[in-house]
Parts: structure tokens; sequence; C-alpha cells
């Protein structure tokens, strides 16, 4: 760990923010360059490396743009601003851990990862009503409570009370959380849509309730001592309404003033009801157009479901692109942070990458961070996510009979040429690249149970057989986060005014539904996101008994015993398993980064995370493909014998092997037991100068199975 201190940062071939700096630009003209100068690194670095989720989250600020079109009367959503329309017509939606929709998916993986619940018999309803009307609200009301609070205790104190200070500080913070939509209408609509039902639905449950008239009372007992609630006296009524009223007064004007000086075109019925919504009214207004008022509620709740539809189908992708970034940082579920997974995002197309005019510079750029003996900055592995899968051949129909699928236009994915070109560069930087097939209703593990793998086999063929093979790792199935056929979201029911009031409508028709179709998470993420996270010795040292704290995991088998069950992903089980037909074939064909969702125990105790069943790249040892440890640790030990060597001469190479105690070889045989020892039992390794061809042949004994490498040698004076 002294020599090669990381063995785990990875490289993601994606575009996530096009608004920020890219590889390709940062990187810049290369012509008669062979490498980058450190200041460049650095500043690469500092732009595009990420050691966290939220640390991406700051740096690359994902972002969904949004603009009204006066002419159709709609809103248009677009992850790539708009051109054309003049920056104060558009509106800016952060995609944070404070974006409902995001926050809502957040809440549901973390669910199902404390449950263990299979998708079957997921509650996943209870967790999309985050993003309905009603529960944005009560998020609002959360907020309101708070300002309340604050405001209560900041009335209290003296204006030059230090704690005032701090508490006006801490007001100053909400009022902002609480302004941040003053300017978006769309933003307002779900305050308004539930403002309205509190105020016609007053006198009942918000599920089934009629407007009743209402009239503050008293209770008092009658000459007879019977009970009776009879209309407060004006007096008393307006007494009622006062009390307490004041330090509401004094924030309604705050809240009016803070409307009206944010606000860019302000108006009489928005500011009224930012007032209701964080300074609610105790008593009932009587002039209200009922009529009017659940026309509008109806219009909002149409309007709120339709953009709220556009907003889904624009956002999805880059949605899933950060949810596959979160999984990856999560998979290195560890106390100590010795070796925390790092990841550089391209932030730039993979297609733009490989292009004539860019490649050059992505090869400058590995060959300076990979080609030399200072490994701080070397990258290991590689992320393409989303290939494109043929899907399979559709009837096609003369006319539209019934209502079918709504096929919406999906996002391009990457083609099989690009990751072709990117795994024909990254094999000559020894660059492990994890990929996956789109993610959809078709690529997960349901569709495994019963399909098994013969399509992912198909389909990567033309990547087998080839120099970059044993570089190229497909990952399967994906991961469902909503699945398609439950991704339905309530959003609330249209209002109806009728003689005897107003209800909430019954019919299945006014029922207003947004449907996800389905949310997924490539499984390179999460494959990658758990090579890199058990390279680091502290993690392999929480979940097994001897660990070296002197290696890396470059050796660690995650096929080997029970590693599979000590080393989960951190995601829940999906369904119960394969069925032994298919498990048979994927065992007979030995292919591709393999998750399973089976029922499993260790030590008496049910494991209900997803777990690994198969680690192997395509690169193939008479006829099986290997297990990805082969290709790390091969690396490893080649990078560890260049430094050694001082760049491969023939007098060290020869120590670096000898009998000699204080020689690696022996030192690594001598270290043998742990579950991340360089060479385990059964393992060896030799070597083979050829003075004549100047090479040295490197013999990997892995268990029986042997791997070569070939070095070209540098004489020494001492050897001639």
């Amino acid at each position: 760990m002294k020599i090669i201190n990381q063995t785990n940062r990875t490289l993601l071939f994606e575009e996530v923010n096009p608004e920020k700096l890219d590889l390709i630009t940062l990187v810049g003209d290369v012509k008669e360059l062979d490498s980058l100068d450190d200041d460049k690194i650095n500043e690469i670095n500092e732009h595009l490396l990420v050691e966290s989720f939220e640390e991406f989250l700051r740096k690359f600020s994902p972002t969904i743009y949004s603009y009204y079109n006066a002419a159709n009367q709609k809103v248009v959503y677009t992850s790539k601003r708009p051109e054309g329309v003049p920056n104060d017509g558009i509106t800016e939606i952060k995609l944070n851990e404070n974006n409902d929709f995001l926050k809502m998916l957040f809440t549901l993986i973390d669910t199902k990862k404390s449950q263990g619940t299979e998708n079957v018999d997921f509650k996943f309803e209870n967790i999309l009503d985050m993003i309905s009307p009603k529960k944005v609200m009560e998020d609002i009301k959360q907020v309101r409570k708070e300002i309340n609070y604050l405001y209560s205790k900041y009335e209290d104190l003296d204006d030059e009370d230090p704690k005032k200070l701090d508490l006006g500080d801490k007001l100053n913070i909400k009022f902002e959380e609480a302004s941040q939509n003053y300017n978006n209408v769309l933003g307002m609509l779900p305050l308004a849509i539930e403002d309205i039902k509190t105020r016609l639905l007053l006198g009942g449950s918000q599920e089934d309730s009629e407007a009743e008239e209402i009239q503050i009372g008293m209770l008092t007992m009658g000459d007879d001592g019977e009970l009776k609630i009879l209309e407060a006296p004006k007096e008393e009524e307006k007494a009622l309404a006062e009390r307490g009223e004041e330090q509401r007064n004094a924030l309604v004007e705050v809240f009016e003033e803070d409307y009206e000086e944010i606000t860019e075109n302000p108006t009489g019925y928005v500011k009224d009801l930012v007032v209701r919504t964080f300074a609610p009214i105790s008593t009932p207004k009587t002039d209200i157009d009922v009529e009017k008022e659940v026309q509008n509620y109806n219009n909002y709740l149409e309007f709120y479901k339709n953009t709220k539809d556009d907003f889904v189908k624009a956002a999805k992708p880059l949605i899933e692109k950060l949810l596959g970034i979160k999984m990856f940082f999560e998979q290195y579920e560890t106390k100590n942070n010795n070796m925390k997974p790092e990841l550089l995002v391209t932030n730039s197309k993979p297609e733009m990458l490989i292009k004539t005019n860019n490649k050059p510079r992505l090869e400058t750029f590995l060959n300076t961070v990979n080609a030399k003996n200072n490994f701080a900055e070397t990258i290991w592995f590689g992320i393409v996510p989303n290939i494109e899968l043929d899907a399979s051949n559709k009837v096609q129909t003369r006319r539209q009979r019934f209502k079918g699928t709504n096929k919406t236009k999906k996002a391009k994915g990457n083609t099989l040429e690009t990751l072709t070109a990117i795994l024909d560069l990254c094999k000559d930087y020894k660059v492990q690249v994890f990929f996956n097939f789109e993610a959809n209703e078709n690529t997960t593990f349901n569709d495994m149970a019963t399909k098994g793998v013969d399509k992912y086999i198909e389909k990567s063929k033309i990547l087998t057989n080839q120099e970059y093979s044993e570089y190229a790792v497909p990952c399967l199935p994906n991961f469902t986060v909503i699945p398609k056929d439950k991704s339905g979201v309530v959003l609330d029911s249209k209002m109806l005014y009728e003689n005897e009031g107003v209800v909430l409508s019954k019919a299945e028709e006014d029922i207003l539904k947004l449907w996800l179709e389905g949310v997924y998470i490539d499984a390179s993420y999460i494959a990658a996101g758990l090579v890199a996270a058990y390279q680091c010795p502290d993690y392999l040292r929480e979940r097994f008994r001897k660990v070296s704290t002197s290696y890396p995991g470059v050796r660690f088998d995650i096929e080997s015993g029970d590693n599979a069950l000590k080393a989960t992903t951190t995601l829940a089980k999906e369904i119960s398993g394969f069925t032994n037909v298919i498990k048979d074939s994927i065992n007979r064909n030995n292919f591709g980064f393999v998750f399973s969702s089976e029922n499993n125990q260790l030590d008496g105790k049910l494991i209900k995370r997803i777990t690994v069943y198969k680690a192997r790249s395509l690169g193939m040892t008479d006829d099986i493909f290997d297990s990805i440890y082969k290709t790390i640790m091969s690396t490893y030990i080649e990078r560890m014998l260049r430094f050694k060597t001082s760049d491969f001469k023939e007098d060290k190479i020869i120590k670096f092997f000898s009998n000699n105690p204080k020689s690696q070889k022996s030192e690594w045989i001598s270290n043998k037991g742990y579950v991340n020892s360089i060479l385990q039992e059964g393992d060896d390794i030799n070597y083979n100068i050829d003075p004549e061809s100047n090479l040295c042949q490197l013999d990997l004994a892995f268990n029986g199975n042997v791997k070569n490498l070939e070095v070209e040698i540098t004489k020494s004076s001492a050897t001639g």
C-alpha cells in the first residue's frame, strides 16, 4: 500500500451537465504532447473528480430547464439549456436532494433496503405518494411550523440580544426556503391545490367531504340541561379571532413584504396564497366564490398532472444517471475511509470522446495518469452505461384498434461501436470497463428469471476474442427502483360543485394519476462501485476475519466461498430467485458480472441484499470466461514490477523473483492466508527472460490457471 496507495479510481464515460466543463475541454489541444503537466491534472481533478454523491451534486449541479410556451399554453422541459429563449424566461430546476422526485426515489431505495422486501410485495404506492400535492404541502407545513416557532421566540427578545440575532439568521434561511417558488407558478400549484381544498372542504375530511357553512360557536347547556352549540356573539367571535392574532399579523406583513420585494410580477392572488400558506388564518373567509374556486382547483390539478408528466419524461434519463452515481458511492458501506472510491466524470457523451479529433485528448489524459510510476492518479476502472440492446421484433399493425402502449421517445443509448472504440483505447492503459445494456423492463431480474442470459451473450459476441476482451465486463441484470406496472402516482381527484355543496369526485375517470413508466439503475454503476469498494482493506476487515492492511483487494475473488454473501450490494432483493434451469445456464456459460436475488443464509441470518453470482470479463482461458480479479491482479503485479525494477531492468527483475527472503515474491508467498493476499493458496508467479528478443515472460498461476504477461526488459550495464 506504500507504493500503490489506491486501486479503485473509476472513470465514468457519461455526460451529466453540458453547462459544466468536461474532459475534452479541460484537456484542450494535445498536438505534439505526450502527457499533460501536473497543473492541468490538478485542474481536471478540481472540476471532474468526486469522492461522494454530495460532492458530485455540488460540482456538477445537474439541472432541468423549463420555459413557458404562450403559443400552446404549455410548460416545456429540457435537460439542455434551451437556445433562443432569453435567460429571464428560463427556470432552472436543480436535481438535488431537495427535489421532491429525487427525494421520493432515495426514500424508496432506503425503505426497501431496511425492509428487504421483494418487488412483488413492496407497497410502492405508499412512497410514490410523496410527489402528490398533499405530500408536498406536508413539507411546506413543516417549514411553516419552524418559521412560526422561530418567529415567536424572535419577537420575545430584545433587539440587540445575541440570541435574537442568531434566531434572525435561522429565520433568514427558512424564509429563503419558503421563497424558492415565489416566481415559479408551477412550484406554487401544489400550494394552490391544497389551499382550495382546505378552504372549500373545511367541514370534513379530504377523502369524503362536503362543504358546510361554518359559524364560530360556543358550547352551552339549555334550560333542561341539554348540550347546545350556539352561534357565538359577534363580539366574542371577534375576540376569538383576535386572540393570538397579533403575532400572526406581524408575520403576515413580513411575508407580504417579502413576496412583493422578491417577485418580479406580483399578483394579489398569489400573495394571498403565500400568506395563507405560511401564516394561515384561524377563521374561514365567507366571501369565497365557490364555483370559481372549484374551477381553479380542477384547472390547477389538470395542469399540475400534465406538467409533472412532461417533467418526468424530460428528467428521468438524467435522474437515472444520478441514481447510478449515488449507488456507485453507496456500495462503499464502511466506517473507515482509507481508500475511498473516487469517480472522475468525463461529463462528455462517450461518442464525443472517441471522435477522431477528440480521441487523442482522452489518450493523452490516460497516458498521463496511467503510464507513470506515480499511482495516485491512476485510473483502474471505467463505466460505460446504457448500451443499446435491440428490442425483439414487434408485429406491425395496419391500424390501432385498441389503445396500446404509449411509446415515448426514449433517450438514445450508447452504441456497441462506441463501446468497442473505448475498450480498444482502455486496454492500452489497463482500464477495466464495466458496461451494461439499456436499463428498462426488458433487462431486469424479472426478465432474466424467465428468459435467461442468452440475449446478453449474443449481443456481446462481437466483444469476445479481441485484444481488449479481458477489459470488457458486461453487467447484468439491471436494477429496478420502481417497476413499470407499479409506477402510478395518484395525485388527487377532481372537485365537483353540486347543489348540496362541494365534493371530491369518486368517479374513476376523475382520479388524476401520473405514470412514471418505471425507474431503473444501470448495473455497471453498482458492479464498479462494489469492486471499487472491496479494493479497500478496511472495507474487507469489516466483513472478513483475516485481512492484511498491506494489500488492496486486487486478488479478492468475490465468487469464492461465502465471499459474495459477506460483500453484498446495498440494494434489497427484487425477486425470490432464479429457477434451477436459469442458474444452470448461468453456471454453464460463466458469462458476465451477474447479480443474484436469491434466498441465502449466512451463519443463520437471512441475506436480504442482492449479491454477486458471477464476476467474469469477456477474456477467455480454455473457452471459459475469466474472473475479473485475474486482470486486476496481473495489472497490479505488472505495475509493482515496473516500479520495483525501475522500468523492467533485468538485474532488478531477477532480484524481484529471487528466493531472497526480502524479495517481493518471497514477501507475497510468506503472506498467504489472508482474504486479500496477493498470492493465495494454489497461486504462483514465475518468469523467463529471453535474451534474444529482450522480453520477459511472466507466468501467473491462479489456482492452476495460468495467465501470461510479457514485458520488454531494459538491459543494465552490468549485464551488458
